[in-house]
C-alpha cells in the first residue's frame, strides 16, 4: 500500500482526523460570524442541519457512479456464483435423494449448502473491497492489489475512529 502522504485521495474519502477538526472549526466560525453590515441572526440550538445542507454534504461524499457500478458487478460475480451454487446443490441433492440415485445424509446437504451461502456472504465483502475505488482505473481482473489497498484504507479508518 502506498504511504498516506504520497497516494492520491479519493473524492469520496473522508478527510483525516486533524483536517476534519480544522474544517469543522472553520465552518462553525464562519457560521457564527455575521457578515459586515448585517445583523447577527440567532441560530436554533437544536444543531440539526437543514435538508439542503444534508443533501449537499451527502453529494460531496457520495461514491461516483462508475465506482459503484464496478463494485456492484464484482459483488454479483463473487457473491452470485457461490449463492447460485448453494441453491443448485440443494436442488441436485434433492433430486438424487428422491430418485434414490445416491443416499446422502441430510447434514451433508446442510453443510455444503451453508458453506456455499457463507462464501456468498464473504463474496459481498470481497466484491466491494476488490474493486478499484479510483474513477479512471478499472483495476485487475481478480482485484488482489485493489483488495490490499482498500482493506488498508478500511482498517486505517477504523483505527482513526477508535482513537477519537
Amino acid at each position: 500500500m502506498a504511504p498516506e502522504s504520497s497516494r492520491k485521495r479519493l473524492p469520496f474519502e473522508p478527510a483525516g482526523k486533524g483536517a476534519d477538526k480544522t474544517a469543522k472549526e472553520s465552518k462553525k466560525a464562519a457560521k457564527s460570524a455575521p457578515a459586515p453590515g448585517k445583523k447577527a441572526v440567532q441560530q436554533p440550538a437544536s444543531g440539526k442541519k437543514t435538508a439542503s445542507a444534508q443533501k449537499a454534504a451527502g453529494a460531496s461524499a457520495a461514491i461516483p457512479a462508475e465506482v459503484s457500478d464496478r463494485m456492484l458487478r464484482r459483488m454479483l460475480v463473487f457473491s452470485g456464483v457461490p449463492t447460485a451454487s448453494g441453491v443448485l446443490t440443494f436442488v441436485v441433492s434433492y433430486y438424487l435423494v428422491v430418485n434414490q440415485v445416491v443416499v446422502l445424509p441430510s447434514y451433508f446437504v446442510l453443510l455444503v449448502t451453508l458453506g456455499c451461502f457463507g462464501l456468498g456472504v464473504i463474496g459481498l465483502t470481497y466484491g466491494v473491497l476488490s474493486a478499484s475505488w479510483d474513477e479512471g482505473r478499472p483495476g485487475s481482473r481478480l482485484g488482489l492489489d485493489e483488495f490490499r489497498v482498500n482493506f488498508g484504507r478500511v482498517t486505517s479508518a477504523w483505527g482513526a475512529k477508535s482513537e477519537r
